[in-house]
């Protein structure tokens, strides 16, 4: 899975935080409250995400409702997959990684790992 881009990363951001569908309009609002962005080009874009398969619309009037196909953290977990997928040692790598984690990020990965039935950490 290749990273969103950085307008498709805002379009699915705004979506993933309303959990709810949006409309384009409400997405290109969000947006301009931090920097401006055209109508047409967030419209083009969220069509582009709908073809890729990352969104769903439905028609409501004569606006697209879009709604994230996965969520945040489906996407957080294919791209550490492919973080893992692309090293020749699956292993050394985990070890890297979790050198690398807070004490409470250990703790959420034992956590994880006993809800999953997957350890016994």
């Amino acid at each position: 899975m290749r990273r969103l881009e950085e307008l498709e990363a805002e379009i699915m951001d705004c979506l993933w935080k309303w959990g709810r569908p949006a409309t384009v309009r409400e997405v290109v609002d969000d947006i301009n409250a931090r920097r401006p962005a055209a109508y047409t080009t967030v419209m083009t874009v969220a069509t582009i995400l709908y073809n890729k398969g990352w969104l769903t619309r439905e028609k409501q009037g004569q606006a697209w409702l879009y709604t994230p196909v996965r969520s945040r953290e489906a996407y957080s977990a294919a791209l550490m997959e492919d973080a893992l997928a692309a090293s020749q040692d699956r292993s050394a790598a985990l070890v890297h990684f979790v050198e690398g984690m807070t004490d409470d990020e250990v703790s959420a990965l034992r956590e994880a790992l006993r809800f999953t039935g997957r350890g016994k950490l």
